[in-house]
């Protein structure tokens, strides 16, 4: 063999090795059975243009070459090319990483994107969801994080210790678990087996669970228990307040001597609504800006108000008047009661609608989206969104060909400033892209595919109940825009044709 020909082998050699992965790409057809297949899966759900994603592929693959070794599979999905695939499973955003232990068992990933804390979290996630617990061992599991849940179980009772166990695979993400069916160390804790005892180094240090073992309403009681009683709504709460499902009320006050003193004040109101309505300061100088997203005013605290997650409604306490403990209960109570009016914050209803899209604004959001009888697909942008802006021509023509179409009275293309109107939806991005079909405005499906015309229309032709396609005309406009292009072409051809001559 010559010297060239054994280079050239040396070189698809390396570049063999060089291209090889230890994260395995999924397709549709492939994903349910390796998810099933394997214990223990994390899976990326990317797009190949995003930039985050990129950053993210060389960590992604450092990581599953670590954790082939502990049996931890790393998958990835395209969504521009497994677009139906990504809608299924909730995909909203790139990279969106979940973790998977089995087809109904799904949770987000919550660690950062570098290979040493991707490794990191995942041996901890293919570790048991419940750690044995002893009198030796207790004291030490107690300061294992700010919240630690133990059981107290007999031996022999197994149906307590499966509805635990379940309730702890689903919060492990959250929470250290133990139990113990050791029954004097229950008793020198001052609880009776069956019982859980959701330790926590704030408000009364414990909270005990003595009802009968159920896996719903142990998930319940872990959620209330380790919530406080009067928290800080910051950057790092805020997304837990919001997973909570449970209205939050929030307290903006400039300084941490006001923030404690009004605490302290609205106490009793707290206590009783624990489990109803969450408590939480927020630092007025430092997220003040946030007061506005609640319908308040920016520059006037202290003040209050309530904001209706599930719903995305918001009710801000009149701030011209006091805050004291009798004003503040009447307003929660009446809240909780159902007798409080959200604020709705929202744009003037168009007087002429102008193009082919429709405006949305919050005074007008249930008539058009709800309507039941027609599918609504409704953009979400944000006017300083730079993605928005370039999906807008796009938008456009789709929501022309729609209107010069046979499916003109049956399909909306509408778009909605979700800065400037309260919308119901909670809106993580922009842009956010959703179907309302006809007769099913409970079921919207959210677009996690690329941003093109021909994409958009399948989208509505699959999810809507008209199965409405507009593809044709996508490709007669096509074939028209070609022709009209080739005769412009022949036209100049003429016209050069036409001055060599006159030469």
């Amino acid at each position: 063999m010559h010297k060239a020909q054994k280079f050239a082998l040396g070189l698809l050699a390396a570049a063999a090795v060089a291209t090889a992965s230890d994260v395995v790409q999924l397709k549709k057809d492939t994903f349910d059975d390796f998810v099933k297949s394997n214990d223990l899966v994390l899976a990326e759900f990317f797009a190949p243009w995003c930039g985050h994603c990129k950053a993210l592929a060389p960590e992604y693959e450092e990581a599953a070459t670590t954790l082939k070794e502990k049996n931890i599979k790393v998958a990835k999905i395209d969504c521009t090319e497994e677009a139906d695939l990504c809608q299924q499973h909730g995909v909203e955003g790139y990279p969106t990483l979940k973790v998977y232990r089995g087809l109904e068992n799904v949770s987000p990933y919550k660690g950062q994107r570098k290979a040493g804390a991707i490794t990191s979290y995942m041996i901890k996630q293919s570790l048991p969801a419940v750690s044995e617990v002893t009198k030796d061992t207790l004291e030490e599991f107690k300061k294992a994080d700010k919240v630690v849940i133990v059981a107290y179980v007999d031996a022999a009772d197994k149906a307590s210790s499966d509805a635990f166990a379940e309730a702890a695979e689903k919060l492990r993400d959250n929470y250290p678990f133990g139990v113990s069916t050791d029954a004097a160390l229950a008793e020198a804790e001052g609880v009776k087996a069956p019982a859980v005892v959701l330790y926590k180094d704030f408000d009364e240090g414990k909270s005990v669970f003595s009802e009968k073992f159920d896996a719903e309403a142990l998930e319940k009681f872990a959620k209330t228990a380790a919530t406080p009683l009067i928290g800080e709504v910051g950057p790092e709460t805020y997304s837990d307040y919001m997973s909570a499902g449970l209205p939050l009320a929030y307290i903006f006050a400039e300084t941490a001597e006001e923030r404690k003193e009004i605490s302290e004040l609205l106490k009793p109101i707290a206590e009783a609504q624990r489990g109803v309505v969450n408590f939480g300061t927020i630092d007025a100088k430092s997220f003040g800006a946030h007061a506005g997203n609640l319908n308040l005013k920016a520059d006037k605290f202290p003040a209050f108000a309530i904001q209706e997650i599930a719903k995305n409604q918001k009710f801000p306490f009149d701030q011209d008047k006091e805050i004291t403990l009798e004003a503040i209960k009447a307003f929660v109570d009446d809240f909780v009661a159902g007798k409080v009016e959200p604020s709705i914050k929202s744009e003037p209803i168009p007087e002429k609608q102008e193009g082919d899209v429709v405006v949305v604004v919050a005074k007008n959001y249930n008539d058009i989206i709800l309507d039941e009888e027609k599918d609504v697909l409704i953009e979400f942008y944000a006017p300083w969104c730079g993605h928005c802006k370039s999906l807008a021509p796009k938008y456009e023509e789709l929501a022309g060909l729609y209107a010069k179409s046979e499916f003109k009275d049956k399909v909306v293309i509408a778009k909605v400033d979700a800065t400037a109107n309260d919308v119901p939806d909670e809106i993580q991005g922009f842009p956010t892209i959703k179907l309302f079909p006809a007769g099913a405005k409970d079921k919207a499906v959210t677009y996690s595919g690329a941003r093109t015309v021909e994409d958009l229309i399948k989208f509505i032709a699959e999810n809507g109940k008209y199965k409405a396609s507009v593809v044709e005309e996508v490709e007669e406009a096509a074939e028209a825009a070609s022709t009209e292009a080739a005769t412009e072409a022949e036209s100049s051809e003429a016209a050069k044709e036409t001055d060599h001559d006159e030469l």
